[in-house]
């Protein structure tokens, strides 16, 4: 099998977790700087055989898209020209900032290191990716 990769795509900073190769497992893999994503990717593929893109659907409470969903789906649109053999879903990504922010405070983090943004977009893609997988 091959692994499924989530993005929590956003403008300054990509959260991006990734499966096992038995898709069992759900584990947060690093952030990159949004200008960067697709190059990482690029090469992420060339040695990882990625089945799916997971890519985190922002909306709001009453289940419209958020303001956000505008730079997401230009990505989306340069995601499937690099990867037109790889599909793409969409996962709602709603309360996950929030979420991973909980967490960092349930794992015991110091106030100091709950400062790390590039830390809550990881966990925030690995709660994506989580919840697909729950899902599935």
């Amino acid at each position: 099998m091959a692994r499924i990769l989530a993005i929590d795509y956003g403008l300054k900073r990509t959260g991006i977790a990734i499966t096992d190769e038995l898709q069992i497992i759900a584990s947060g893999l690093t952030t990159v700087n949004t200008k960067d994503i697709l190059e990482f990717l690029k090469d992420y593929a060339t040695k990882e055989k990625v089945e799916l893109f997971l890519v985190g659907e922002p909306k709001q409470m009453n289940n419209t898209a958020s303001e956000s969903e505008a730079l997401i789906l230009p990505f989306i649109s340069k995601l499937e020209k690099l990867f037109p053999e790889i599909p793409i879903k969409r996962v709602d990504e709603r309360f996950t900032s929030k979420m991973a922010f909980q967490t960092m405070i349930d794992s015991g983090l110091k106030k100091n290191q709950r400062k790390n943004k590039a830390l809550v977009d990881e966990i925030s893609a690995t709660l994506i990716l989580q919840s697909y997988l729950y899902a599935k």
